[in-house]
C-alpha cells in the first residue's frame, strides 16, 4: 500500500464492524442519501448491518464526535442538523485549511497524480450530463472526492481525516440550505485548480480554491428563519 492509499484507507481490518458502520453512514450522509434530522435508532442500525446494538451505539457515538450525528438523551441519535452559524463556521474552516493542503499537495504531486485527477474530473463531467437521483448522488460524491484526493496528496493523515469531516459536514449543510439544482462544487473551478497545480502555479491554485469555497457558500440560503405554527404553515 502506497502513502496515498494509506491515507485514503486509514483504518485497518481490525477495527471491525464499528468502523464499517461508521464509514457506510458517513458515505450515505456525504451522498445525501441520509437527510439532516433522520433518526438513526440503534436497533435499526444493528439490524441493517447485522451487528449488536452495542456496536451500533459505538459507531453512532463515533459519528457524533465528527459532528455528523447528534445524540440526544432519551431520544436517540439523529443525522445532525447544522445551524446557519455552524454552516458559516464549516466553510470558514475550509477557507483556512484547504489552501494549506494545496500547498502541501503541490510538493508531492506527480504526473501520474495529475492524470488520475484529470480522469476523476472527466468522470465528474459525464455525471453532470446525466439525469436521475442516482447520477446526482454520484456527481456529489465525485465532487467531494476531488477535495479528498487533494488532501490525500498532502500525505498528512491528520489533515486528511479533518477534510473527511469537513466534506461530510458541508454535504449536510448543502442538503439543508442549498438553493441551486446545479452541482454544489463547481466543475470548472476544479479544472482550473488542477491546471494551476499542473503548471506549479500554487498561488493561483490557492486563490481559485478560496473563490471556489466562497462560491459554494454563496449558493446557500443561511438566513435565520422564524418558526411558525401548524396553522400558519398552511395559511394561504
Amino acid at each position: 500500500m502506497n502513502d496515498r492509499e494509506a491515507i485514503l484507507s486509514p483504518y485497518g481490518e481490525g477495527d471491525g464492524g464499528t468502523q464499517h458502520i461508521r464509514e457506510a453512514i458517513r458515505t450515505a450522509i456525504v451522498e445525501r442519501r441520509l437527510s439532516p434530522g433522520t433518526k438513526l435508532s440503534e436497533s435499526d442500525v444493528g439490524s441493517l448491518f447485522n451487528v449488536s446494538r452495542t456496536l451500533a451505539r459505538a459507531a453512532l457515538q463515533a459519528l457524533s464526535y465528527e459532528g455528523l450525528v447528534r445524540v440526544e438523551r432519551n431520544r436517540g441519535a439523529f443525522v445532525a442538523y447544522p445551524s446557519p452559524e455552524e454552516a458559516r463556521q464549516i466553510f470558514a474552516a475550509r477557507q483556512l485549511v484547504e489552501p494549506g493542503i494545496l500547498r502541501q499537495a503541490a510538493g508531492n504531486i506527480t504526473s501520474d497524480d495529475i492524470s488520475r485527477l484529470k480522469q476523476l474530473l472527466a468522470d465528474e463531467g459525464k455525471l453532470m450530463n446525466e439525469r436521475g437521483q442516482t447520477a446526482r448522488r454520484a456527481e456529489i460524491k465525485a465532487s467531494g472526492d476531488f477535495h479528498l484526493e487533494i488532501s490525500a496528496l498532502s500525505q498528512n493523515l491528520v489533515l486528511h481525516r479533518f477534510m473527511e469531516e469537513l466534506i461530510a459536514r458541508s454535504s449536510l449543510v448543502i442538503a439543508l440550505y442549498g438553493r441551486s439544482t446545479a452541482s454544489s462544487c463547481g466543475h470548472n473551478e476544479h479544472e482550473h485548480i488542477l491546471e494551476c497545480l499542473a503548471k506549479n502555479n500554487i498561488d493561483a491554485a490557492c486563490q481559485t480554491m478560496l473563490h471556489h469555497i466562497e462560491h459554494i457558500e454563496a449558493d446557500l440560503d443561511l438566513r435565520e428563519r422564524r418558526g411558525v405554527s401548524l396553522k400558519e404553515a398552511f395559511e394561504l
